[in-house]
């Protein structure tokens, strides 16, 4: 519909905002946000698909980034109090590879501690006493509750498929090696895979190309 003119990057990075409003009191999924960065980045993305020159079919879309991946317009705490504060101001390469397809970096999403097993705050969307599994919490339950329609994960034991089965979305855990972990806490070298989450295989697709 970008392509066609009857929506365009803004006005949906709005609508998302204003779900978020309503919604993220209650899931709490996001330790960070740039409104203003990712406003710049959407009106930047409408005037290219008003000229017809999209960098990509992801192009505009909102898209959250779980909060062990560097970013240089938000902090990168990890879930950690330790780490509160930390600010590195650069992006992991899958982050930096997304910028360079046109999409909008909109906000961090909580992570378990470190990536591992200690919880962060946020609620399964479905069932505000329930977890909505970790350890990529936030990226998951942010995509179920229509916050943000893409969002970046991490796996190193279950941390992928586990939310994305309590939230009842879908979750890729790629070949490893195929998305790069340049600027992403290491828990187990070895293990660790970044990932996407959507609620459609399709947009899983788009996104990984």
């Amino acid at each position: 519909s970008f392509g066609e003119g009857t929506d365009s990057p803004r006005a949906y990075l709005e609508r998302c905002l204003e779900t978020i409003a309503e919604k993220e009191p209650s899931i709490m999924a996001f330790p960070a946000m740039n409104e203003a960065a990712a406003r710049e980045a959407a009106d930047a993305s409408t005037e290219r698909w008003q000229a017809g020159r999209p960098l990509s079919p992801i192009d505009g879309i909102p898209i959250g980034i779980k909060d062990l991946l560097e970013t240089k317009d938000m902090p990168t705490q990890m879930g950690c109090d330790a780490c509160t504060g930390n600010f590195p101001k650069r992006d992991n390469a899958a982050v930096w590879a997304l910028r360079e397809a046109g999409a909008v970096v909109l906000c961090k999403t909580v992570t378990a501690e470190l990536g591992g097993s200690h919880p962060g705050p946020t609620r399964n969307p479905f069932d505000l006493s329930r977890t909505p599994g970790g350890s990529s919490s936030g990226s998951a339950a942010a995509v179920a509750d229509f916050q943000v329609p893409l969002s970046v994960g991490t796996q190193t034991g279950g941390s992928m498929i586990r939310p994305a089965s309590f939230c009842g979305i879908h979750g890729f855990k790629p070949t490893f090696g195929s998305i790069s972990r340049a600027g992403m806490f290491p828990l187990a070298r070895p293990l660790d895979h970044p990932g996407i989450y959507a609620r459609s295989i399709e947009d899983i697709a788009l996104m990984g190309d």
